[in-house]
């Protein structure tokens, strides 16, 4: 029987809580910098944004269909449906999704190459491979632990650092910077995710770091992602590279806290709210960011 998606699931299989967040801060947070630094491109902008949500939505799709053959969602997943493993896409239907944001990165991509060059090819190349690499390949980062390591470099500061290149031609010590204030709640994302799945993974083999080494050090790894967000926003305005106005995105800190307390007293399916709410947490501080180092 073939199948016949609906648009809404469709959307349920590429877009995500954290999906728009994801893709939307980093470029953000690197124009904004930009800006403030002299510099502006609004078609670059839009680009930057359009081949970072495409990036992140063929990750989502492929990760979709590899966990379900790898045995890692089943009847028994604890997170938000999937639609390979509800049966609501078949295989190959993912597959052709893949394809088509694949596709549509790519046109992103040209368009980037011929205002950055080469090594902006290299970069929306390698960020390809990666989100592939993520849970495809013999050794899917996803399941090696290496995964939050992927998130921080590619969502944060790959991606931020990439915006404010294309737009300024250069990269300065604040975009590597703002791109830790954006990539450790992006990867505290990915722990909420890996704490929550911490026994159906052990079971199928995906060695995430909670696996390794407990659901103590991935509640520790959370507290020190959405703290390590506000400390550089704190480093960056003692190195005064970041302009006083930065200084706003300091209101996360109670926020953080707020989400620390959180992530320590719930577990299993009840971590599922706190993946929107870290999603939107990201946000708000790489928002404040924004805005702050335009004032």
């Amino acid at each position: 029987m073939t199948l016949t998606p609906s648009i809404w699931t469709i959307t349920l299989a590429a877009i995500r809580p954290q999906t728009l967040p994801a893709a939307a801060a980093p470029v953000a947070v690197g124009a904004a910098l930009a800006m403030a630094h002299g510099a502006k491109d609004f078609m670059v902008t839009i680009a930057a944004l359009l081949g970072a949500l495409f990036i992140q939505i063929f990750a989502n799709l492929y990760n979709d269909v590899a966990d379900f053959r790898r045995g890692a969602d089943t009847e028994e997943r604890l997170g938000p449906d999937r639609v390979t493993q509800k049966g609501w896409m078949s295989e190959r239907q993912v597959l052709w999704a893949c394809a088509l944001s694949i596709f549509l990165a790519l046109l992103m991509g040209a368009y980037l190459t011929q205002v950055g060059g080469l090594p902006i090819l290299a970069v929306g190349v390698v960020s390809l491979v990666f989100a592939y690499l993520y849970t495809g390949g013999p050794a899917p980062l996803a399941y090696t632990g290496l995964g939050d390591i992927f998130v921080l470099i590619f969502f944060g500061e790959v991606a931020v650092c990439g915006t404010y290149y294309l737009i300024t031609g250069d990269v300065q010590p604040a975009a590597y910077l703002a791109g830790l204030v954006v990539g450790l709640p992006t990867t505290a994302i990915l722990v909420v995710n890996n704490l929550r799945d911490e026994h159906t993974d052990a079971r199928v083999g995906k060695r995430t770091l909670v696996v390794r080494f407990g659901a103590g050090f991935g509640r520790l790894e959370y507290a020190l992602c959405l703290l390590g967000a506000q400390a550089a926003v704190g480093f960056g305005l003692w190195l005064e590279i970041f302009p006083l106005g930065a200084a706003i995105a300091l209101i996360g800190l109670p926020l953080a806290i707020r989400r620390i307390v959180q992530v320590r007293a719930l577990q299993g399916a009840s971590l599922n709210p706190l993946l929107g709410q870290t999603a939107r947490h990201g946000l708000i501080v790489s928002v404040l960011l924004s805005v702050g180092v335009l004032l």
